[in-house]
């Protein structure tokens, strides 16, 4: 007989076991109440966003070495699936405007810039970045701004103050690119931009000799920093520190950097000449008139010819005082020499009238005007001389020969 039927004790057991059943029923559906159900959503959904968090870092980390690789194309789909999983990130929004940047996008740069702005009103980077397009444009007040306010976000970084100082530099405002400097000088000391900006702004205001302290300051931080050594050299030659300058030129010229710098090569051939090394000077001359280039660098003819006339070598002054006026018969460089080897010979006639042909085809160069005098006073035309030498003295104030010799011709008149 089925265990169902009849009993008071089966009866019993079936009441026990429907109650035990609906106990359970009772417990499952607990489990699967609406409550603990959103509950475990929330987990489970917090527990995605971790997942994403951690693969959007990933993405950003192999974006960033893409990006500093080069490979900006590959870059910036990263960076972009990156921001696709967490698009609240603010580092990941400028890097993806500094690969745009660089990829020639400024406008979408400056659009990725704003937007990790928006995320987090105080990251620097966007704050600099946005300045360097604000510079490339031209917009020089935004630009200032950008950077002094990363510059006072992050005080320890002295990129954001030097391009705050550039930029004064840039639109001619010394004093406050000086201040801007000079108010962190003491944080930064031992930073070699610092010292090379300073030079920079004392080269601007002609105190070539302060510049030259500032830039071997700086040299002295960074040994390995060729643009510091190449402003030192520059800076030497406009003090007329010329065996300073011709050593630090030398170290620049043999250094594995230095490539082919004819620019280098003139300054040095002039320390040569100024400290009275001629013949080191021709050498270098010489390789400077030869091959394509040599054939038209008028610069190097003139300097040849002038020192070739300081050696007392007369012919090859006349050999590139010829060169000169065929190549450039618009230019006073070889009709100068040409007067030059004409005083040699005692033709002074001659000499003036190279020399009234070479005034008139220079309103800048005081040269041919201060030879002029000197021809003149020669000659005994002491009224002519002196107002040739007035003429020099114009054209070149700070011309010290001009002034001691227009002297010399006046008391002789």
């Amino acid at each position: 007989m089925p265990i169902w039927k009849n009993s008071a004790t089966n009866r019993g057991t079936l009441l026990a076991l429907g109650a035990l059943i609906a106990g359970t029923t009772i417990g499952l559906g607990g489990c699967a109440s609406p409550g603990h159900g959103k509950v475990t959503s929330e987990h489970l959904a917090q527990a995605e966003q971790r997942m994403n968090d951690m693969r959007a870092a990933t993405e950003w980390d192999m974006a960033q070495q893409q990006f500093l690789a080069g490979d900006l194309e590959k870059s910036l789909k990263t960076v972009d699936n990156s921001i696709s999983m967490a698009n609240s990130v603010a580092k990941s929004h400028s890097l993806r405007g500094r690969i745009l940047y660089e990829l020639g996008q400024p406008d979408a740069a400056f659009e990725a810039f704003r937007r990790a702005l928006a995320i987090d009103p105080e990251f620097v980077d966007a704050h600099y970045f946005k300045g360097v397009i604000h510079e490339r444009f031209r917009e020089y007040d935004k630009a200032m701004q950008s950077y002094m306010t990363a510059a006072k976000l992050d005080e320890t970084n002295p990129q954001y103050p030097l391009a705050a100082a550039e930029v004064c530099i840039e639109t001619g405002r010394l004093d406050e690119a000086e201040r801007i400097l000079n108010d962190r000088q003491d944080r930064f000391e031992h930073n070699a931009g610092f010292r090379q900006t300073l030079g920079h702004i004392a080269q601007m205001r002609g105190n070539d000799r302060l510049a030259a302290r500032f830039f071997g300051e700086a040299r002295i931080l960074a040994p390995e920093d060729h643009s510091i050594l190449e402003d030192l050299s520059i800076a030497q030659v406009g003090a007329g520190m010329y065996a300073e300058a011709s050593y630090s030129l030398g170290q620049l010229l043999k250094g594995k950097h230095a490539g082919d710098r004819r620019d280098l090569e003139h300054l040095q051939a002039k320390c040569f000449m100024e400290m009275d090394r001629p013949v080191e000077a021709r050498s270098i001359l010489l390789g400077l008139t030869e091959g394509v280039e040599g054939s038209t660098d008028i610069r190097a003819w003139f300097e040849l010819g002038q020192c070739a006339y300081k050696l007392g070598d007369m012919r090859r002054v006349k050999i590139t005082a010829s060169r000169l006026i065929a190549m450039a018969p618009g230019g006073y460089e070889g009709y100068f020499l040409m007067a030059a080897l004409h005083r040699h010979e005692g033709d002074l006639a001659s000499a003036l009238t190279a020399l009234d042909k070479a005034a008139s085809l220079t309103s800048e160069d005081a040269s041919p005007m201060l030879f002029r005098g000197i021809v003149l006073s020669e000659m005994g035309r002491q009224s002519e001389a002196a107002r040739s030498l007035a003429e020099a003295l114009r054209l070149d104030p700070d011309n010290k020969d001009a002034e001691q010799l227009l002297a010399l011709v006046v008391e002789q008149e």
